[in-house]
């Protein structure tokens, strides 16, 4: 009869795979440092919690029974698979094994940063699945300090939640994005003054836009907030207006009709940072964030 007031432990599983193994008790027992009479009791607390008999014993030899055949197959695999999920859990605690979400905005991506980041990340701890999807920007520090994202690839400035911190992995400059028809293409650098009178398409992020206008002592005269850079770009090159843009972005997009020009005077910087919870947890974000310190710009 079954003995249900116990279940079978993990020293069941061990003292009967190790007497399988050998078919000697006392080789058996040694392989396992205990004494003989001890594996014997643990056989036989098996065998009655079981409710049958695992082996046939005589004086000459150990045998299995069918029984006892089927049950060391599966004990065998019950103990792979527990070495494995012990191993899984050390490597994720190691931050070699886990999952990653992350938000960026798509000039993160012109400029390379995003790639970068990835492919050096994914090179070291290719047990780490990483998801990325671009977000629209002003959402992207709430998403990280609500947990929805694990680590976001952003255009400072911009205003983090308390817990978020940020480090600069880019440092690039704006320039003008003007339609080729424009008097404005014609010159090699444009002077903020001369774009008082310009109507403006403002990115997601407008300190480009918003730097112009201080330096030229005007208000911009906006007519459109179409959100990422793409957009921003099909509306100069509809003639719309003209926008002030990362100069990175000149690489990666080229519309027809759109012209880019510098800015004339000190160079407006525009940075790409990554941003982070101050206090992370997971090893496996933990991991990317010091990847991404030791890879970060140092301060001015």
């Amino acid at each position: 009869m079954v003995n249900t007031e116990k279940s079978l432990e993990l020293r069941h599983f061990r003292c009967v795979l190790a007497v399988a193994h050998s078919l000697h008790f006392a080789r058996a027992a040694v392989e396992l440092g205990i004494s003989p009479p001890a594996l014997t009791k643990q056989v036989q607390e098996t065998e009655s919690l079981l409710g049958t008999r695992l082996f046939q014993r005589s004086k000459r030899a150990v045998a299995l029974t069918a029984a006892g055949e089927l049950f060391v197959l599966e004990a065998a695999r019950a103990l792979a698979q527990l070495a494995q999920a012990q191993e899984v859990a050390r490597r994720a605690g190691r931050g070699e094994l886990g999952r990653l979400e992350i938000g960026y905005v798509a000039s993160a991506a012109y400029a390379g940063v995003l790639q970068g980041q990835f492919a050096r990340f994914r090179a070291s701890h290719p047990g780490i699945h990483i998801s990325a999807r671009e977000y629209p920007m002003e959402t992207l520090p709430d998403l990280l300090d609500q947990g929805r994202v694990d680590l976001a690839f952003v255009r400072p400035p911009l205003h983090y939640p308390e817990g978020i911190a940020s480090v600069v992995m880019l440092r690039d400059r704006f320039v003008l994005a003007v339609h080729a028809g424009s008097p404005l293409a014609r010159l090699e650098a444009v002077h903020a003054s001369a774009l008082a009178q310009q109507a403006f398409i403002v990115p997601e992020q407008e300190w480009g836009t918003v730097e112009v206008s201080r330096r030229g002592g005007f208000a911009a005269q906006v007519v459109s907030r179409p959100g990422g850079l793409v957009a921003v770009l099909t509306e100069v090159s509809l003639g719309v207006g003209c926008a002030i843009v990362p100069h990175s972005v000149m690489a990666s997009v080229q519309l027809p009709g759109v012209l880019f020009r510098e800015l004339a005077g000190p160079p407006i910087r525009s940075e790409i940072a990554a941003a982070f919870r101050r206090h992370e947890q997971a090893p496996a974000a933990r991991a990317f964030i010091a990847q991404l310190r030791a890879a970060a710009l140092p301060a001015d």
